[in-house]
């Protein structure tokens, strides 16, 4: 077969480390090949050499054949390469079509040609099975229906190269096997797919090649048949697969945190958590189910202190806390594992000692009242970054040159070294390797047998299965359904988080 995208000795580095090390990759065309490795071994970099945000120090780059220079995403757009992220670029105030066409927009006598526009997504849509509502806003798209946009995006552009960055992080199951049968549809219609992904079950079931990147290598190219996901691991972190099972009950009768028909209203004065009543005990991790969307941030924000209840109360152990400030909260025992690292859990531009005080800088070793103190502030970094295994040259460089796995366990090491009562982790695990998502579970429960409550949101339902002593469900605001996790197969819990099995 021909080669859509060969990778020969790719080098880049960075002050103090080198991201890829003489990494080759080789992608037939019209296959879908995965791209599998830590937090960290250089997956992300390559990709960015790839989609042009960044340019190798050493290496050639061949995409059909030709040798080419990127020196911008606009030149890898040019040359059929289109990129799906992580986080979802989108603007939800716009409609589909807006969001399609925006920064290529056609015009005709310097007006938006809006009919041809619209013909041309309906046609990419059809072609590919990736139907949407052009004029339907983005903000009221469920999640899979904004990456079925994201995809035609990319498409529209004229993309036969797609590279897709852990795209069913956020999806649940029945909409893992849509994206997945979407992906099916542009391999059968040509296209070739570079799938990016944490998720070992996921990989076997889609990929037709695999590639595996440690330490800025390339260790391993295999096929689904030839590998197991024990394998895989083993290929990426040198370990067996870890598990998020525990077995052992640590729940007391003493409630944590204890919520009571609590309400919080949008904008618009509609109920985006609608009387919800939840307990949280010591030793206990109660986990929430849900499609994003259906009001777990809200109800995060309203225990946390950010979102305003409408009604009902809120109490930390025993304590009503439901009218006290985000501060009075934190210092007396909430933690927070916020739902994005970037954007709320992390100062990227500030070093790791900065951030390991965010939240706790008026509390001893950090400080004392107004006062901050720094030798204090490093120390506590030194021992955080050294519990929690944090891999960096030290403690002054910033957080922005951390793996993402590294950067959550720094947030993970932070809140739990001040052993709250309570900790809310929102997606603890999202978009880490299997190495750094197997320590955060270790931390968790270590937390849990000392006596802390958790309350657990999370898209990976098997994460929620194994950690959990028990599931609520959560859709439309409301607490639809209570699972045990010892008989709840993630199927079934797909199921009530998309209202099938009310």
């Amino acid at each position: 077969m021909a080669l859509a995208i060969e990778l020969k000795g790719i080098t880049k580095r960075f002050p103090g480390v080198v991201a890829n090390d003489d990494v080759n990759l080789a992608v037939e065309t019209g296959e879908i090949h995965a791209v599998c490795g830590e937090n960290g071994a250089g997956k992300s970099t390559l990709m960015k050499i790839l989609y042009g945000m960044q340019g190798p120090d050493e290496g050639t780059m061949h995409v059909d054949g030709k040798t080419m220079t990127f020196t911008s995403p606009a030149d890898a757009i040019a040359a059929g390469i289109g990129m799906v992220h992580q986080h979802f670029m989108l603007a939800g105030n716009l409609s589909v079509l807006e969001n399609v066409i925006l920064g290529s927009e056609p015009t005709r006598s310097g007006v938006i040609d809006q009919t041809t526009a619209r013909a041309h997504l309906i046609e990419v849509g059809a072609a590919y099975g990736l139907e949407v509502d052009p004029d339907e806003f983005v903000e009221n798209l469920e999640v899979g229906e904004r990456q079925r946009v994201e995809i035609i995006k990319v498409l529209y552009r004229g993309a036969k190269i797609l590279i897709l960055d852990e795209p069913t992080a956020v999806l649940v199951p029945h909409e893992v096997d849509e994206l997945f049968r979407n992906m099916r549809e542009l391999k059968a219609d040509g296209a070739t797919i570079l799938f990016i992904d944490h998720k070992l079950e996921e990989v076997l079931e889609i990929a037709d090649t695999i590639t595996v990147l440690r330490h800025g290598q390339t260790v391993a190219t295999v096929k689904p048949a030839e590998v197991t996901t024990g394998d895989l691991a083993e290929l990426m972190v040198g370990s067996q697969l870890p598990t998020s099972q525990t077995s052992k009950s640590t729940v007391t009768n003493d409630v944590a945190l204890g919520v009571e028909n609590l309400t919080v209203l949008d904008d618009d004065n509609r109920p985006v958590v609608d009387s919800v009543n939840l307990q949280i005990h010591r030793g206990e991790i109660v986990g929430i189910a849900g499609v994003e969307g259906n009001g777990q941030t809200e109800l995060v924000e309203a225990i946390i202190g950010t979102a305003r209840a409408s009604t009902g109360s809120i109490t930390l152990c025993g304590d009503d806390i439901t009218h006290q400030s985000v501060r009075h909260r934190r210092s007396g025992g909430i933690g927070l594992v916020p739902q994005d690292r970037h954007e709320e859990g992390l100062l990227l531009e500030a070093p790791l000692w900065e951030n390991a005080a965010l939240g706790h800088q008026m509390k001893m070793p950090f400080g004392r009242g107004v006062w901050f103190d720094r030798p204090g502030a490093r120390d506590q970094t030194e021992m955080i970054r050294s519990k929690f295994d944090i891999r960096s040259p030290d403690i002054e460089v910033s957080a922005q040159t951390l793996s993402g796995g590294n950067q959550q366990k720094l947030i993970i090491g932070r809140e739990l070294s001040a052993e709250p009562d309570v900790l809310i982790a929102a997606h603890p695990t999202r978009g880490i390797d299997v190495g750094a998502q197997a320590a955060v579970w270790d931390h968790i429960r270590t937390a849990r047998a000392d006596g802390m409550g958790t309350l657990l949101i999370s898209a990976d339902l098997d994460e929620l299965i194994g950690l959990s002593d028990t599931i609520l469900v959560m859709y439309k605001g409301k607490l639809v359904a209570t699972v045990d996790p010892a008989s709840v197969t993630p199927r079934e819990l797909g199921s009530y988080m998309t209202g099938a099995a009310q």
